[in-house]
């Protein structure tokens, strides 16, 4: 069990500070309402039922921005490991470029270019190019932090809990506006939408900027020589775990993004619901989310992060075809939904744990540090299966006879929404789950590799420490932070 194995290791980062796991927490909540509104399934409905764009533009617009969204991630992941200023490699594209982001966001929400097909074609597709690319910039922060922050799976799943209960409100706020404020009424914009939008991109645009204050950064693996750009790459395909676990993860994002988008249709649509009824089965999921976390942390600390992650993904998958079953029937799919929340919480908390493995393991082959790094190459095969899930989505709908100008649909077309909704996430995560059987970063073999990682960090941030003591330049608190990072290992 992993407590077993790791419990003679001491590490700085089990101790990190609260303000930083609630730093960290916020800036996923703020991140979470940005792109869950912005790059979710909340400007389909607003470019399709209120603006009139047709679903089959829609997903030309997600197909073509699927090539942006998959290049500028690797491009940027490998820009902020080579870089290095005053207040660290990360912090500077968050604090600068939480503004910048909110900027975007805003002009998502109010098109500029005409009201004909063609014109709302190109709006559309530009916002998507304009609002991804600051999300890049900080998403690969927020996604790969955890990876410095802390080193066991143990403080992992911990930090996780943070950003899955802080991060989820992000997530609720943005799903939740959209299904009140944008109802199924075609070519009505409800008053508040846009204003509400305005809100929302300040509010998270400040968290972003004032947790950036309160995270914490490996200071020494700044000072280390970046790889070549093709060599970058060329090492991050050399990881066999790397390629095995994103195998997975583009089956899981495909997944997860049916799930978050294709919500805002099955609410409306199938269950009938509007106004603040439209937000029950979301609080349903997320409430089941909450309540497991917790326990789904627990699972991890007696079962290692794979066993509990290919649990959650497999119970996923099973309920999403019993909703499949159930889908024209209301209280049997909020009941559903909920236990699909259960589901979801452990593969919810250990994502982002399994891929700072990975991260680990890559220092392990090539003497590095490159979080953001991987989260770019992480990109590059997830990103493009956000825009197939909706553009797959779309083409189902479409297919059943779903017509946007009309607010009830035929059971043909509900039908069609059903499907979308279920069967192909349902798909998607057995597929997840097969393929990180061949993944092998567990175990006792891993959590011995884990002290020789803590035992190489401490020796960077040794020499680092001895460098500053020789130009003077090390402050008091950095030096007893090492003091007691060197007793733990006596």
């Amino acid at each position: 069990m992993a407590t077993n194995d790791e419990s003679d290791i001491k590490f700085l980062d089990e101790r990190l500070p609260l303000k930083s796991k609630f730093a960290y927490g916020f800036t996923n909540a703020a991140n979470g309402m940005l792109s869950g509104l912005a790059i979710s399934g909340a400007l389909t409905l607003f470019y399709n039922v209120k603006l009139g764009l047709s679903e089959e533009l829609i997903a030309i617009v997600w197909i073509v921005f699927a090539v942006w969204n998959a290049l500028n991630d690797p491009l940027f992941g490998i820009l902020q490991e080579r870089t290095n200023t005053r207040i660290g490699r990360r912090i500077p594209y968050l604090r600068f470029g939480a503004p910048i982001y909110v900027l975007t966001f805003i002009i998502c929400w109010y098109p500029f270019m005409g009201n004909s097909q063609m014109a709302l074609f190109w709006n559309m597709l530009l916002v998507l190019f304009l609002v991804d690319s600051l999300y890049t910039m900080i998403g690969l922060i927020t996604y790969t932090l955890p990876a410095e922050m802390t080193l066991t799976q143990e403080g992992r799943s911990n930090l996780s809990v943070f950003s899955i209960y802080l991060g989820a409100i992000g997530l609720i706020v943005a799903m939740i506006i959209p299904l009140i404020l944008l109802d199924d009424t075609p070519g009505v914009i409800h008053p508040f939408f846009k204003p509400a939008m305005i809100i929302v991109g300040v509010v998270a645009g400040s968290i972003m900027f004032a947790a950036s204050f309160f995270l914490v950064e490996n200071e020494y693996a700044r000072t280390e020589e970046p790889l070549g750009f093709f060599k970058s790459i060329v090492e991050t395909f050399k990881n066999r775990e790397f390629v095995i676990f994103e195998a997975s993860n583009f089956f899981y994002i495909l997944a997860y993004t049916t799930l978050t988008g294709s919500i805002y249709y099955f609410v409306p649509y199938v269950l009938g619901y509007s106004g603040f009824m439209a937000s029950v089965p979301l609080v349903l999921v997320f409430a089941m989310i909450f309540g497991f976390s917790a326990l789904a942390n627990h699972f991890v600390k007696k079962y290692g992060l794979k066993k509990v992650y290919i649990v959650g993904l497999i119970a996923s998958s099973v309920i999403f075809l019993l909703l499949l079953a159930v889908g024209r029937f209301e209280i049997p799919s909020l009941i559903v939904l909920a236990v699909l929340g259960m589901g979801f919480a452990p593969v919810a908390l250990i994502n982002g744990p399994l891929m700072s493995d990975v991260i680990d393991n890559d220092e392990l082959l090539t003497g590095k540090r490159r979080e953001t790094t991987y989260a770019g190459m992480n990109a590059l095969v997830t990103k493009p299966s956000i825009s197939i899930a909706n553009a797959i989505f779309l083409a189902i709908i479409s297919a059943f006879g779903f017509d946007n100008e009309i607010a009830t649909q035929t059971p043909q077309a509900q039908f069609g929404i059903i499907l979308g909704f279920t069967l192909v996430p349902a798909i998607c995560l057995i597929l997840a789950a097969i393929a990180l059987k061949w993944y092998k970063l567990d175990g006792p073999e891993w959590f011995e590799k884990k002290k020789e990682l803590n035992a190489i960090h401490l020796q960077k941030e040794k020499a680092y420490i001895a460098q500053l003591q020789k130009e003077g330049k090390i402050s008091a608190t950095y030096q007893k932070l090492y003091k007691d990072e060197t007793d733990l290992t006596k």
